[in-house]
């Protein structure tokens, strides 16, 4: 029992390790040289406040189990039900993607399915995070101190 216990502690701190907790122009400096800036009529800070508001710009941001069953994953806490894959909820996985890839320090991925997701659906109001917390708010200062 102690050996399960010992192994699973080594596996919630390497799992940390892995994570990356972004800074707001950390984060506006990844959107920009991903072509998020004005994607879809969004700005960048409509993407970064979405980030902060979904998983406090965490990678490994991960919330545990929604009320249908899904769950979300990353620092845009993208939907297992419909954009990736895992082995515990049947999937459409949009972006052709691995769950466990959505938790890692490289947001290429990420940003690539936001893209996917974006474009294919209804826009940020898929994220009720930027809905709620975002959308039609001053958001200058997510980049006030930012030099893009």
């Amino acid at each position: 029992m102690s050996a399960i216990l010992i192994i699973s502690l080594f596996s919630c701190f390497f799992a940390a390790y892995n994570a990356k907790g972004f800074s707001k122009c950390q984060m506006a400096h990844q959107l920009k040289a991903h072509g998020m800036n004005g994607y879809y009529g969004y700005s960048l800070a409509d993407w970064v406040c979405m980030a902060e508001y979904a998983s406090n710009l965490n990678t490994l941001a991960f919330y545990g189990t929604n009320s249908n069953g899904s769950r979300d994953y990353g620092i845009f806490q993208l939907n297992n039900q419909r954009w990736c894959q895992d082995k515990n909820y049947p999937s459409k996985n949009g972006c052709n993607i691995k769950c466990s890839e959505l938790v890692d320090d490289d947001i290429s991925d990420d940003i690539n399915c936001v893209k996917r997701i974006v474009s294919e659906s209804k826009g940020m109001p898929a994220w009720m995070p930027w809905e709620k917390n975002c959308k039609n708010k001053d958001l200058s200062k997510y980049l006030a101190k930012c030099a893009l």
